[in-house]
């Protein structure tokens, strides 16, 4: 029998994006659970202290985390590789995927609370002003790096373009897309990456979730889930009184604490073949 291999996301986190992209571009089949799903809240919970997807359970290895499963595919499924072999390619995508961790996630997400959430109020123009001018930056290093070839960090695709193809897809849709006559090189390679299967159907996947969202009741849209980097962005745009307002009027949810499961399953020792 193979190995049962459980993926918890959800179609609208970049972060579960990025590992299900990762999982299909290395053909590796399993089974998924909508962990942000209410009715799945309990099940996430079990495997994940913080209530956070994604989550993989590869037979009862449990990982947690986008950076760290993918690390783990490409340890027990190496081909075809994420992570270039040559060094300074290695860093330069490894930069790239913390870039669209922790600075692009907490811009885009930051945005998009008044795109999906259940609000009174309008997004403040400080923040759309700041979200524009830190992606400026985004969108100008990008230019730069793919001077050298198809994909971010190379010619061959890795994880830099795995981690930033689910928020650069959704910059337009939050009103801080780019300019593509500024930015030749970053449109193409998106259109590139855009007619690859797996990419293509990610963006089917994303796009009927968003189209459903608004007219469903199994997910929470009035209470946002705040976590580091993006407390963090929001703070620096100034937002300190707007925040403290949203803890005070109980539109929050904070994650649990992050404390790992047990270890791996299985005597002390042992090894497990892997399907």
């Amino acid at each position: 029998m193979g190995a049962m291999i459980t993926l918890y996301d959800n179609a609208f986190s970049p972060f579960a994006r990025k590992v299900r992209l990762a999982l299909g571009w290395k053909g590796v089949e399993h089974e998924v659970v909508d962990g942000l799903a209410v009715v799945n809240r309990d099940r996430l919970a079990a495997v994940n202290g913080r209530v956070e997807v994604p989550v993989l359970d590869h037979d009862g290895v449990v990982v947690v985390g986008s950076a760290d499963i993918v690390a783990y595919l490409e340890r027990v499924w190496p081909e075809p590789a994420l992570y270039p072999a040559e060094h300074g390619a290695w860093v330069h995508a490894r930069a790239w995927e913390r870039c669209a961790d922790t600075l692009i996630d907490p811009i885009l997400t930051n945005v998009s609370y008044w795109r999906w959430a259940l609000r009174e109020d309008g997004l403040p123009d400080e923040v759309l002003a700041a979200a524009r001018r830190d992606l400026e930056g985004v969108y100008a290093a990008l230019e730069r790096d793919l001077g050298g070839g198809d994909f971010v960090s190379g010619a061959a695709l890795s994880v830099a373009d795995v981690a930033l193809f689910p928020h650069l897809t959704a910059t337009r849709g939050v009103g801080v897309g780019y300019d593509a006559g500024r930015f030749p090189r970053l449109h193409g390679w998106l259109k590139r990456l855009r007619v690859i299967e797996v990419f293509a159907d990610d963006l089917r996947r994303t796009a009927g979730f968003v189209a459903e969202l608004p007219h469903s009741t199994g997910y929470e849209r009035r209470k946002i889930f705040w976590r580091g980097d993006r407390i963090e962005w929001m703070l620096a745009c100034g937002q300190h009184d707007w925040l403290m307002r949203e803890i005070a009027a109980d539109r929050v949810l904070w994650p649990g604490p992050g404390i790992p499961g047990p270890g791996i399953p299985g005597p002390r020792g042992a090894t497990t073949e892997r399907g």
